[in-house]
């Protein structure tokens, strides 16, 4: 039997190849029968199969190990945002934020030991740290992404788990005219879940490449502008009480704060690439890109205090097994209804300019100089209301929960109507919060008794984020025995952060007396059903708050967390590199590859506050400048067996570094002098950031075999292993505190020293796995099937890292198991995809309390979305040539996110429940 084959040549099974294939999967052998030749067609392939065959050639062609994204055409990214597009690729993940995927993770690393750069760049990020929330970069005008999982010692960018780098699309490689518009309706699968939030959404894109100067200058322009809805039911503790009166031998359900949220994510984009090639010499390039972020969300629920509220608590149901009070009942409670709003403003400008000499056939220069900001602004604020003010005011009521088994929170029986507006008030119903540092400051001030309770809170943290990189680089060609290439050049970059934290205590105008909310700023009801509370009161509190019925009181005079949660941190990063490229060959096989030396010298400086709480309650603060500088030497190797025309064996080793997150190189500190010495003899006691922190290192070797069978296809298997050290954990260290005076006294003390409580430089251990993916297009098997095709991948990841004390420890965003599926058809212009991610469970990163980082156990998940097309272009009808239509749905199985509070999988922390989302769109390129 013969087989016609349209690709670069007949598959050759070897005991190598034959090994993998059985781990992953069975194919047919492609090789001709003796005395039948293979006949080569060229075929036109477009839509995915096109970006598949693109992203295939980048990894098959790279230098390293690879993953990669290639768009068959601007704004034809195969899905609704970058994100997503990475989290397919094998061994990588994403986090979920407020139901869109956002995060990134590569082979068990969370996003803080990875860099991103965009056209080779490192970024700027929107959020606290390093870690850059990709759901920012519009993927309507990417060109493609690619993931570098071992280092090379010419890229222009540091992290232990990899380097993403986006790009742009080249409008001279385009060499044709291109103009096009994109557009997107979206619906939300919940109808509104808030009477003031949106269910639908819109996205439109407008592109234009184009050529001009006999194809001397190239030109490429994109706009892209979304409102995109999303929406959430969510089940919130507190967290779970152990020493409850009368059950102590058990976890009572603590607190609970569910709502309901409605979201409008905004975002307006720009793009310009501008071209120059006058001549063979000189190619010089000029980007932009410009994005306009606000992400807003509506939030309404009802705050529970239960085991640690006032009345006394009950077990109905218990699970004896672990100790857990299934269900419970709370006397005489009051509980807090709220109304809350959250925006978070960014803007992102980056700018950056390439130009490439070739001074002969054999030797080019390269100037690059970028530069990128953003600017973040969040503003989050809280109004309560309920049936009267404090802790034994207003109606009580019995108030009985039951959690009905998995990990979908608790339901509740009450007795009150929670929409009825004579009984709800706006006013503080609980005695918690600000209630003390509002008497001391308004006692210290001479004004007792006026506004002296928390009726909200406004909470107003700021982000600005600047980089600035130059870099002057050569390549030469040589004829150095096996070296063929050699790449050196030197390159700076100067970044500075800056964080502001800022709050609020929020009293009524009106107190003490409570306030009905007025007819002006009614605006309905939002059903709280999914927790059996029924209907609740939806008032505009931003229009109440922008209308004067508050007055604010800033949290930083008496609360010390703003100042240690304020810093400004620099880095000044000097790098040097030299890369040697290769050609040689071992026992008859052909043997390609690079060899570097990276230099990276680092000097970083943190600026903050001193502060101390003094005796009256008020925060004293000093400034504080403290600097530290490292230097690190980062070999690498890449190496690439070529067995024959399609199978590769490849090989890297290198030294990597991460280096230390923003907000724990802060020298903001809280300070305080016991007149006892602590343990450590010391009298000071600072607690804080750690400015001195070096990076985290590693080693790591890859070993990956690449079978490339066809133009559509291939299959790989690979092994990683990584030696960690220097990681950072909590722990104490010493610090001088020469010349500083006991407040108390005045006078400076004998003993300087100062135990200081932060991150250090200590631990590590191995992190090791493995990866199977598969690209299969089912031609391979029989022409009839040809459109038919799949991508799979398997990655399995173990670490034993241990802290400074041996004790194990868990790397932020590891999953144990990540797994991807994608089945296609696509042919005749009509295309089907569905898409399946899933990972295991993971530690990951949230927003607590003011903000604040926290990390939490999140339970495994699996995603499925799929899409559904028609291209008109061959369609042979006049007038639709260009055009393209598409339906594509998201999140069809509604998964939730849901972490856990401890070890216990019954103790829900965080239930999350988003929905479906679909979207339906169209492409027209003129």
């Amino acid at each position: 039997m013969s087989q016609s084959y349209k690709g670069k040549g007949a598959f050759r099974p070897t005991l190598l190849s034959a090994a993998v294939a059985a781990v992953s999967v069975s194919l047919p052998a492609f090789a001709a029968e003796e005395g039948v030749s293979n006949t080569l067609e060229e075929v036109t392939v477009t839509g995915f199969r096109k970006s598949v065959m693109d992203s295939i050639d980048t990894k098959r062609d790279a230098k390293a190990v690879v993953e990669a994204i290639s768009a068959e055409d601007i704004g034809k990214l195969p899905d609704s945002s970058i994100a997503e597009s990475i989290s397919r690729l094998p061994g990588l993940a994403t986090q979920r934020l407020d139901g869109r995927a956002s995060r990134v993770t590569i082979r068990g690393f969370g996003e803080n030991e990875s860099a991103t750069t965009f056209n080779g760049r490192e970024q700027v990020s929107i959020g606290d740290n390093r870690g850059v929330e990709f759901d920012l970069y519009p993927s309507e005008i990417m060109s493609g992404v690619t993931v570098y999982k071992t280092p090379q010692a010419n890229i222009e960018a540091e992290g232990i788990a990899g380097v993403i780098d986006m790009q742009t699309v080249k409008p001279l490689e385009r060499g044709e005219r291109v103009v096009k518009f994109n557009g997107q309706l979206e619906q939300t699968g919940f109808d509104k879940l808030n009477p003031d939030g949106e269910d639908s959404g819109h996205r439109a894109t407008f592109s234009y490449i184009d050529q001009f100067a006999d194809d001397t200058i190239g030109v490429a322009f994109a706009y892209n502008t979304m409102s995109s809805p999303n929406q959430e039911e969510r089940w919130n503790t507190w967290g779970y009480r152990t020493d409850t009166p009368g059950l102590e031998d058990y976890s009572v359900l603590g607190g609970a704060k569910p709502f309901v949220r409605s979201s409008v994510l905004e975002r307006d984009s720009a793009m310009l690439v501008v071209e120059l090639q006058p001549n063979d010499k000189l190619h010089t390039t000029f980007d932009a890109l410009y994005v306009d972020f606000n992400d807003e969300k509506i939030l309404r629920g009802i705050e529970v205090p239960m085991a640690w509220g006032q009345g006394p608590v009950s077990a109905n149901e218990i699970d004896e097994a672990s100790g857990f009070v299934s269900s419970g009942t709370v006397e005489d409670q009051r509980v807090v209804v709220r109304n809350d709003l959250e925006t978070r403003q960014a803007e992102l400008g980056s700018f950056g300019f390439n130009t490439k000499y070739d001074f002969s056939d054999t030797f080019q220069l390269e100037f690059d100089a970028s530069h990128s900001t953003v600017e973040r602004d969040i503003w989050s604020f809280e109004s309560y209301s309920g049936t009267g003010r404090g802790d034994n005011e207003g109606i009580a009521e019995d108030l009985t929960y039951t959690f009905d088994g998995g990990n979908t929170g608790a339901k509740f029986d009450h007795e009150l109507d929670y929409s009825d507006w004579d009984l709800i008030q706006l006013g503080g119903p609980l005695s918690w919060g600000a209630s003390s540092a509002l008497n001391d400051y308004y006692n210290l001030t001479g004004t007792a008794g006026e506004n002296t309770a928390q009726d909200g809170f406004l909470n107003t943290p700021t982000i600005d984020d600047e980089l600035t990189t130059i870099k002057l680089a050569a390549s030469q060609m040589v004829d150095l025995g096996l070296v063929n290439e050699i790449n050196y050049g030197v390159s700076y970059r100067d970044r500075t952060k800056t964080k502001q934290s800022g709050g609020y205590y929020m009293t009524l105008t009106d107190f003490p007396e409570m306030l009905e909310v007025p007819e002006d700023y009614r605006l309905g009801t939002a059903s709280l059903d999914f927790i059996g509370m029924g209907d609740m009161i939806a008032y505009d509190a931003a229009a109440m708050m922008n209308d004067g019925y508050y007055n604010l009181l800033d949290e930083s005079l008496t609360g010390i967390d703003h100042l240690t949660k304020s810093y400004s941190v620099s880095e000044e990063v000097t790098a040097a590199f030299a890369q040697a490229g290769f050609e040689t060959q071992v026992a008859g096989l052909p043997l390609s590859g690079n060899a570097g030396l990276r230099y990276v010298y680092t000097e970083q400086q943190s600026r903050g506050h001193a502060g101390q709480t003094t005796e009256e309650g008020l925060v004293v603060a000093t400034p504080t400048k403290l600097g530290h500088d490292y230097g690190r030497l980062l070999p690498s190797l890449n190496l690439a067996l070529e067995i024959d025309d399609q199978q590769t064996l490849r090989f890297g080793a290198a030294k990597t570094i991460s280096r230390a997150r923003m907000d724990e190189m802060n020298a903001s500190l809280e300070v305080n002098y016991n007149q006892t010495p602590d343990t450590n003899g010391n009298n000071w006691v600072i607690s804080g950031g750690n400015p001195t922190l070096e990076p985290k290192e590693a080693v790591g070797v890859d070993l990956s075999y690449e079978n490339y069978f066809s133009d559509e296809g291939y299959f790989s298997a690979a092994l990683f292993w990584k030696d960690l050290s220097n990681w950072h954990f909590d722990d104490n260290y010493q610090v001088e505190l020469t010349g500083v005076a006991d407040p108390s006294t005045g006078e400076v003390p004998e003993n300087s020293t100062a135990t200081a409580y932060g991150k250090i430089n200590a631990g590590g251990g191995t992190l090791q796995g493995y990866e199977l993916s598969v690209t299969l297009p089912f031609n391979a098997f029989s022409e009839s099937l040809d459109g038919f095709g799949l991508l799979a991948s398997h990655t399995g990841v173990s670490s034993d890292i241990e802290d400074q004390n041996d004790n194990e420890f868990e790397l932020p965003g590891l999953s144990d198991r990540i797994e991807t599926l994608t089945l296609y058809y696509e042919n005749h212009g009509f295309s089907a995809r569905t898409s399946v991610r899933k990972r295991s469970d993971f530690k990951g990163d949230v927003y607590g309390l003011g903000f604040n980082t926290e990390q939490v156990d999140v339970l495994g998940e699996t995603i499925v979305d799929a899409q559904l097309g028609y291209d008109f272009t061959d369609a042979g009808i006049s007038g639709l040539e260009g055009l393209s239509v598409y339906l594509q749905g998201i999140n069809l199985t509604d998964e939730p996110f849901t972490t856990l509070s401890g070890d216990n999988e019954l103790q829900v922390r965080d239930y999350q429940s988003y929905g479906k989302t679909y979207l339906l769109g169209f492409s027209y390129e003129l």
